[in-house]
């Protein structure tokens, strides 16, 4: 190659060169200008409530009344039981993903779907419990009395599971559960100056076909682009 032709490879590399570094700096100035990255953002809000693993923002609770009788060698026994019990309800954050998580720039709105809302196991209130009723004659000859009290509980305990997933404790829960995973979003949103409007829903809940997330890419999908 003669010097001349090495002299024009040689600018040609120094052209190359200097227009990645014009690009490079381009797009720095670009992301600066830019502002905090939302995406980014609600990726590390959920990596946060993905290690809580089983989110509590609700509790109820409940007051079950059952009567059981007993009825042997023409003779009666009858108890009725009241028991009450508190029932957690809480949503099992480990199933959320990048993929539940949506970012619409055009309307800066951040859409989360969660999981269900569970309701845990009735605790029960042994301290409350009040028992009523006369067995007589037939629980001193017999074990009416245990029997009664086992009927009494399974049923009481079946009545508080029952009242525990009624529309209006689920609704409640839902809705106490959706306010703490908006404001888990929102408020890092909000501290890096972005002005976005979070949105929760539930997996099982039913939702207007014109909401985000029907519309937009969930933040794992943008953030697979970026790759």
């Amino acid at each position: 190659m003669t010097i001349v032709g090495k002299f024009a490879a040689a600018l040609a590399l120094i052209a190359v060169f200097i227009l990645g570094l014009v690009w490079g700096i381009g797009a720095m100035v670009e992301h600066k200008l830019a502002g905090p990255d939302p995406v980014t953002i609600a990726s590390g809000s959920l990596q946060g409530l993905r290690e809580q693993n089983r989110l509590s923002a609700f509790a109820a609770r409940f007051v079950a009344v059952s009567t059981s009788t007993q009825t042997q060698f023409g003779l009666q026994a009858k108890k009725t039981l009241i028991m009450p019990g508190t029932v957690e309800y809480h949503v099992d954050m480990a199933k959320l993903n990048a993929r539940d998580v949506t970012w619409d720039a055009k309307t800066r709105t951040l859409g989360v779907v969660l999981p269900p809302v569970e309701a845990s196991a009735p605790q029960i209130d042994m301290t409350q419990i009040r028992e009523y009723g006369e067995g007589g004659i037939l629980s001193k000859i017999t074990d009416a009395d245990a029997k009664l009290e086992a009927a009494n509980r399974a049923a009481g305990q079946k009545e508080l599971v029952r009242q525990a997933h009624e529309a209006v404790p689920i609704r409640l829960a839902r809705d106490a559960t959706r306010r703490a995973v908006e404001r888990s979003f929102a408020l890092p949103l909000k501290a890096a100056g972005l002005d976005a409007t979070v949105k929760v829903r539930f997996a099982d809940e039913g939702h207007d076909n014109s909401e985000v997330w029907d519309t937009t890419k969930s933040i794992a999908e943008v953030l697979a682009n970026r790759e």
